[in-house]
């Protein structure tokens, strides 16, 4: 999975555009954030655990991520859809998102620890043919 964190919308224009200068996202250099799964185990109750490679601004760790099988269904165009919803808890200086601001009554700006949650819809594709 790849996104483009420049496209991030917190429904503010200038806390977005602060989120993708240098202090955080720094978008002009790192124009992408990606994850990819090296590891996925099933749990019981639709629940599984995906373990894989997360980059953020240029740095890529390990993380694991707990997932749940939301159900499955056809689509309007006769495709078969399903979706999934995955979450993590990361820390922001490991991927060297640094910047904070004290405030005036105490304590900071920024947390340092950060929740990802995923919503992901996957679509069925046709097996392919070997030559």
């Amino acid at each position: 999975m790849t996104i483009d964190p420049a496209s991030i919308d917190t429904a503010d224009a200038q806390r977005d555009a602060h989120l993708r200068s240098a202090d955080f996202f720094d978008v002009e250099k790192f124009p992408t954030a990606s994850f990819r799964s090296t590891k996925i185990e099933g749990l019981p109750g639709d629940r599984y655990r995906i373990t894989g490679n997360l980059t953020i601004h240029g740095v890529t760790k390990t993380v694991v991520l707990d997932a749940t099988y939301e159900g499955s269904g056809k689509d309007p165009w006769g495709g078969e859809r399903a979706g999934f919803v995955a979450s993590t808890s990361i820390e922001r200086k490991d991927f060297g998102l640094e910047w904070n601001q004290a405030l005036e009554t105490g304590g900071l700006l920024v947390g340092e620890k950060v929740e990802l949650t995923l919503e992901v819809e996957a679509v069925k594709q046709a097996a392919q043919k070997v030559a």
